[in-house]
């Protein structure tokens, strides 16, 4: 009697989906980092070439538009914004004061700053003073009353 000699054993299905599932992870974390990572990496090298060219603005606009500087009349691009300080409320209203200072252009002396009310040349030291408007569910208003010459303390 000859002895009939065991069959080699298949793999256990459940450790089979345990090594797809290894595989597949492993293949997911290469691609991962192949693609999305380096593509990330060259965005951040063009952003910081970017930031070494001089700042200049995109053009004149008219003050009182939505995203001009109100002290130089430069169209602000996306992210730019204008250095002010709004005070709190003294009445419980929806008015404040506000100081407006200037852009990125006007502050770094690029742009004349010129007070909108009179007309008259800034110093750097020198502020707006205005009025904050916040009205609920649209965007708040800035009304300028004039600059620390024509509207300053008396």
């Amino acid at each position: 009697m000859a002895k009939e000699q065991p069959s080699p054993k298949t793999m256990n299905p459940v450790f089979e989906v345990i090594i797809f599932v290894i595989i597949g992870a492993a293949l997911l974390w290469f691609g991962y980092t192949l693609f999305v990572r380096l593509n990330f990496s060259s965005r951040r090298e063009s952003s910081k070439s970017n930031r070494n060219k001089p700042l200049q603005p995109e053009g004149e606009g008219i003050p009182g538009d939505p995203q001009i500087c109100p002290v130089c009349s430069a169209k602000l691009g996306e992210g730019e914004l204008v250095s002010s300080a709004a005070f709190p409320s003294l009445n419980g209203g929806n008015d404040r004061f506000m100081h407006i200072k200037g852009c990125i252009y006007c502050l770094g002396g690029e742009r004349d700053r010129v007070c909108p009310v009179c007309r008259a040349v800034l110093n750097w030291d020198e502020i707006l003073v205005s009025r904050l408007f916040e009205r609920h569910g649209r965007r708040s208003h800035v009304h300028v009353i004039g600059c620390t010459r024509c509207k300053g303390p008396r």
